[in-house]
């Protein structure tokens, strides 16, 4: 052996000395004695702790502005502990075979799945990891959800000291009432009812199976949402389970193998949400979260919440819906009536506060409020922003002459506009045109031509900019004349507060649904309803001038009583899928809408003609008679308030020999040549009047043929005519 060889033996002699079976076991057993020794000083030092915030949350009531009881909402945690012996014995089973088979046998951990789930949280690979029974409890009613070694170390020696402290039956049962199921529901028999409309005592085996797979994912799982994916994955999991209460004899394999899946009900408002409850809750809490309150905030409870609602002006815009609407409707055998949804939003016009609400038929039926929603156009009225935007910048008509309510127009119907970029030539209701109406009798009657025309004389961009100052929302709001025809989006709550701005002179109004709400731990700042003026006392008074003529003698007459002061506008959307009527009274303002909402899945909007078999459903009809019937009540009956109006604009008049308000019977366009005349001869005129603009006694205001009996057969309502690409002379429906 040379000394090579030497010297590797030696190296070798002296690593086999250093690394010995004897220290090698020594050392393991020196390091195991110092973790049992560490274990034991944890498990002195953890205490079990009182019960955390999550398992004690606390409601959030809600009350109407006298302070009597509106609701009380759980928020997230809709929780109602039960007794375990309530729960059917096969369904505890069920949750013991999906989540821990050896639950009445083990002593509360899994050590291998803590040691996963420690080893992954240090490596930053996720939640992976397996807990019992026993643990999970203890992580929902004692700790937090959080992913920490701190936690898990806890977690471990908690459930230990629980498991030995704790009967089985006790643990099970506190796991069914604090772990979460989705929709809403923590506690199983929330979860009986969210899924299956059923107490948990009337759950039968393959009901909770499916609970108990939901566990895994109830957000994926949950069958109303899930993905095909979703679907699969949950009812393999549900099919696992089963199997597992077979394994360990807790169902036969004959009775196993007859269960088919149980697809859970479609979700449903919370309990105790019915009727308008439900909406009032949403729109609070909106208002809420717009004022900085986190979903967190608002889900942890505590809050009573006072409402600005009026107990009794709601309950009577309730009544005048029944009253006026849906005792007139047959949801069940009219195709048209059961697409019919009311919408409606009632405002103090001089302090924002929202009154009355209502969203549709309950809360727990149709879950989109419909006083709040934004898919559907204002149509028609939002002419009277067109004319609040000319008085506010002073605008002038192509001719030069400042317009106010006495500035005469070219009414022809399908008139292309003149002085504008982009070609728009809407055709009137009816496709009637008027000689040179007034503004007011273009109000009254709600002319398409007139307004077209002074979009562009006003501008696009100032009329809209003039809306947004009002309050109307920026959605689907291009800066082209079609705007006229209210082509935008807005919801009842929107218009509410422009008409209520309207009604305080021009002082912005912004709808607030929230009087007060307090916390013992954060406070909330109630918003201000009334803001700085948004255009001058003088436009707005103007306007509102305009709009009570509308009630008098337009298209609003439904409205009209000498029990109040009133001014208002009609509104009916292309294809007559939007029928609206928003008008004021010095102390109280309004918008009611009739949407056509398709009863087939995916919904969509469809047209209202043909509710309650009456013809065209427009904003003079069903929507005037629900305001008027709820404004009379709300007011006891009547008022003699009086609007104060100031600095009214009534215009200039061109030096001209004076025009006929008839109907042209040549129907000759304005002043642009290319313009072909109108197709039908004032004194005869082929379609009938419709609700916007109806015939009134004097002749010179109205045409002279008598209305058609059959409203059903006009053509299109009057903000529903203009061509979606503003192409000139064509009577194409608009907002396709």
């Amino acid at each position: 052996m040379g000394r090579a060889d030497e010297r590797r033996a030696a190296r070798s002699g002296g690593i086999r000395r250093l690394f010995t079976w004897r220290k090698i076991l020594g050392t393991l057993f020196g390091f195991c004695l110092l973790m049992m020794g560490a274990f034991v000083a944890l498990y002195v030092y953890v205490d079990v702790p009182a019960a955390n915030a999550q398992a004690q949350k606390q409601s959030n009531v809600y009350k109407y502005s006298d302070g009597s009881l509106l609701a009380r909402s759980n928020s997230e945690v809709n929780r109602e502990i039960v007794d375990l012996g309530v729960v059917p014995e096969p369904v505890q089973h069920a949750f013991v075979a999906a989540e821990n088979k050896s639950f009445y046998r083990d002593q509360g951990v899994d050590l291998k799945g803590t040691t996963r789930g420690l080893i992954n949280t240090l490596t930053g690979k996720g939640k992976q990891g397996g807990s019992t029974i026993t643990q999970q409890y203890v992580k929902n009613y004692y700790l937090t959800q959080d992913q920490t070694v701190t936690r898990k170390l806890k977690e471990l020696v908690i459930s230990l000291k629980v498991d030995r402290s704790t009967k089985k039956d006790d643990i099970l049962a506190g796991y069914l009432n604090t772990v979460y199921y989705g929709r809403g529901a923590s506690g199983i028999q929330a979860a009986a009812q969210a899924y299956y409309g059923v107490d948990a005592k009337d759950l039968d085996t393959a009901q909770g199976a499916y609970l108990a797979a939901l566990l895994q994912a109830p957000s994926q799982y949950d069958w109303a949402n899930a993905t095909p994916t979703g679907k699969k994955l949950v009812k393999e999991r549900w099919a696992y389970t089963l199997n597992n209460m077979v394994d360990e004899g807790w169902l036969d394999q004959a009775e196993r193998d007859k269960l088919t899946f149980p697809v859970p009900t479609a979700p449903k408002a919370a309990p105790g949400m019915e009727g308008q409850t439900g909406y009032l809750v949403e729109a609070a809490n909106d208002e809420m979260k717009r004022q900085g309150i986190t979903d967190e905030m608002l889900d942890s409870g505590g809050w009573t919440i006072t409402l600005n609602i009026d107990k009794k002006k709601q309950k009577q815009l309730e009544k005048s819906v029944d009253r006026q609407l849906e005792n007139q409707l047959d949801r069940e055998n009219n195709p048209v009536d059961a697409t019919v949804q009311a919408g409606a939003t009632s405002v103090d016009p001089k302090t924002g506060r929202v009154l009355a609400l209502y969203g549709g038929v309950g809360a727990t039926q149709h879950y989109i409020s419909n006083a709040t929603r934004q898919d559907y156009q204002p149509a028609s009225t939002f002419k009277p922003l067109v004319l609040a935007s000319a008085l506010e910048n002073e605008s002038t008509t192509q001719g030069g002459d400042r317009i106010g309510l006495d500035t005469v127009y070219d009414g022809t119907s399908k008139r292309p506009v003149v002085g504008s970029d982009t070609p728009f030539a809407p055709q009137n209701e009816d496709d009637i045109s008027y000689d040179s109406p007034t503004v007011q009798t273009a109000m009254d009657k709600s002319i398409n031509s007139v307004f077209a025309q002074m979009v562009v004389d006003v501008t696009p961009s100032a009329v809209k900019k003039t809306a947004l100052d009002l309050g109307v929302p920026d959605k689907n709001f291009p800066e082209r004349p079609a705007i006229t025809l209210g082509t935008m989006n807005a919801s009842t709550w929107d218009m509410a507060g422009v008409y209520a701005t309207l009604a305080n002179h021009g002082k912005k109004v912004t709808p607030t649904i929230v009087k007060s709400a307090e916390h013992r731990d954060r406070t909330m700042e109630p918003v201000d309803g009334v803001g700085g003026q948004a255009i001058s006392r003088a436009s707005a008074d103007t306007v509102t001038k305009a709009l009570t003529e509308v009630v008098d003698i337009g298209s609003g007459r439904e409205a009209n009583t000498s029990a109040y002061d009133a001014a208002g506008k009609t509104g009916t959307s292309e294809d007559n899928k939007a029928a609206w009527f928003t008008a004021y009274t010095p102390e109280l303002t309004t918008a009611v809408a009739l949407f056509g909402e398709s009863t087939k899945e995916g919904g969509g909007q469809v047209s209202l003609t043909g509710t309650a078999n009456s013809g065209r459903a427009n904003g003079g009809g069903f929507p005037a008679r629900i305001w008027a019937d709820y404004t009379l009540g709300a007011l006891g009956g009547g008022s003699d308030a009086t609007f104060d109006l100031q600095g009214v604009e009534r215009g200039e008049t061109p030096v001209t020999e004076a025009p006929s308000a008839t109907p042209s019977e040549t129907q000759e366009p304005s002043k642009t040549p290319s313009e072909e005349p109108s197709e039908t001869p004032s004194e005869s005129p082929s379609e009938t009047p419709g609700e916007e603009s109806p015939p009134v006694e004097t002749p010179s205001e109205s045409p002279s043929e008598t209305p058609s009996e059959t409203p059903s057969e006009t053509k299109d309502p009057e903000d529903g005519n203009g061509p979606p690409g503003e192409r000139p002379g064509n009577g194409t429906i608009l907002g396709q």
